[in-house]
């Protein structure tokens, strides 16, 4: 057996827990909305056709945020297309997932939804073909009151109250060559600034999230984020982020994936800062790390995929996850709140069918993927402040990263309701490791549970046949002895261990 020491402290503080980090992300993409979240006519569908059975899983997955409509998707997406009785509503190409898109679900559904859901909208604008005008058009359209042309066109369709959406992203990865309307980072910083200035002479209090680099492996990475906010600094809030991770017959660089998330963290913000710096600004721009996930199909061209038909809502992207995955999606978790700091908002793509934590069948049932669980426990167990940890553990080589740490790990400390939360992932393939983190500074604790998802086969798979062989299990060898926690964690394995202070 492997040994690790943790040290935590509840004085040595990141930063807040953010409800944002758990956010996710609804595109139109493949069954991600229709026969994913809309379904009219299922069993479990209410008035409006959301799938009950899905939003019960949303509510339970604990989801803050959902970015929507895209993504690829909203580079071509007409927002006055998804609006209106839905028997007008034009069907068009979708170019970027090669797919007839519609339009039966749109702008109003998606609130209503939302709604229904408890969750924040976070709404992204065209910026691929489309530009000022339209996106002052859709804000116009959902958070003006009335008496404006758009505004009482939202009241014509039934919608009185405006919307007041807060969070806007500004395209959607337009560093991209994949990109309707892929622009060079100058092309883009102007009119990110143009559109972010335009946004806010109609509302100052909108929160704007410009396009950062589609992934740090770009050959534009760093630079993109230079120039982009050289341009837009004043105007935006948040850069994105986006990174997608997949096993290639190398296990150990895939468990080690967060060192990857947690490099991109850092060189986006020593970018952005340098930028702040040499514009004498005291403002601090965060990170919107809005795509992140276990992705397989990555490179599967969708006109491929159908045969070259045009469908509606085909088959794409649909995932099926291992326990390993989800151990990397643990991960990528503690390397979130880790981040806590410059991480302001996340978004895990996607949230049903296209690469996602929810599975659907149409007409039939819907399941927990192995990846939902440590989304769910870390949403529902984070509280307070974000700790940080000290790791003195083995390392181990692995093809992509050189050494990693065989232990990686995040603590949540709510010094209000005195509760302590451990978020700790085993990348050791060979054998266990034992955990032993001294707690004495956070006065007497007890401990309340340990589940730890973990399986001899790191390939197994949920199905509509069998999601709950393999779910997190009460670890019986947690225990707190003279101020020191211990915990053994079994190969390939994600864990959350909660204290609480003894009564």
């Amino acid at each position: 057996m492997h040994s690790a020491r943790l040290a935590i402290d509840p004085s040595f503080v990141v930063g807040p827990v953010r409800r944002g980090t758990f956010g996710s992300f609804v595109e139109h993409l493949g069954r991600c909305v229709y026969t994913g979240i809309y379904e009219p006519g299922h069993p479990t569908a209410d008035a409006q056709g959301f799938r009950g059975d899905v939003l019960d899983l949303v509510r339970e997955m604990g989801v803050s945020t959902v970015r929507y409509p895209g993504g690829n998707f909203v580079s071509g997406y007409r927002w006055e297309d998804g609006v209106g009785p839905q028997e007008d509503r034009p069907a068009r190409l979708d170019l970027a997932w090669h797919s007839i898109e519609t339009n039966e679900f749109g702008l109003n559904e998606f609130m209503a939804w939302t709604a229904a859901a408890g969750i924040e909208p976070m709404m992204a604008v065209n910026l691929g073909t489309r530009g000022l005008g339209e996106a002052l058009d859709l804000l116009e359209y959902a958070n003006h009151p009335g008496g404006t042309e758009l505004s009482d066109r939202r009241r014509a369709h039934g919608v009185e109250e405006p919307h007041d959406i807060r969070m806007w992203c500004l395209g959607n990865e337009m560093d991209g060559p994949w990109q309707l309307g892929h622009k060079t980072a100058t092309e883009y910083g102007r009119l990110c600034a143009e559109v972010a200035r335009g946004m806010r002479q109609q509302d100052p209090g909108l929160v704007l999230v410009a396009c950062g680099s589609s992934g740090s492996g770009m050959p534009t990475f760093g630079e993109w984020e230079r120039v982009v906010l050289s341009e837009a600094y004043d105007e935006v809030d948040m850069i994105s982020a986006h990174a997608y991770y997949r096993e290639e017959d190398d296990l150990g660089s895939f468990l080690a994936s967060a060192v990857d998330m947690d490099y991109f963290v850092a060189s986006v913000a020593a970018t952005v800062d340098a930028v702040g710096v040499s514009r004498k600004s005291t403002k601090k721009i965060a990170i919107s790390f809005d795509e992140w996930n276990v992705w397989y199909h990555q490179e599967e061209d969708p006109i491929k995929a159908s045969g070259g038909r045009w469908e509606q809502a085909p088959r794409l992207e649909e995932d099926v996850y291992t326990v390993a995955d989800a151990v990397v999606v643990g991960g990528l978790l503690i390397s979130l709140l880790r981040n806590t700091d410059r991480v302001h908002s996340a978004s895990q793509a996607q949230l049903v069918n296209a690469l996602a934590p929810i599975a659907t069948e149409p007409g039939g049932p819907a399941w927990r993927q192995t990846t939902f669980h440590p989304f769910a426990l870390t949403s529902r167990h984070a509280a307070g402040e974000v700790l940080r940890v000290a790791i003195d553990s083995p390392r181990y080589e692995n093809a992509r990263y050189g050494e990693s740490d065989l232990v990686d790990a995040v603590a949540t400390w709510d010094a209000q309701d005195g509760a302590l939360a451990l978020f700790v992932m085993n990348r050791a393939q060979d054998g266990s490791t034992r955990v032993d983190v001294p707690i004495a500074g956070f006065g007497e604790l007890a401990l309340v549970e340990a589940l730890t998802l973990a399986n001899d086969d790191h390939h197994w798979r949920a199905s509509a046949e069998d999601a709950t062989s393999v779910v997190p299990a009460d670890n019986g060898s947690a225990r707190v002895v003279e101020g020191v926690l211990s915990v053994d964690l079994p190969p390939v394995s994600w864990s959350v261990v909660r204290l609480r202070a003894a009564s």
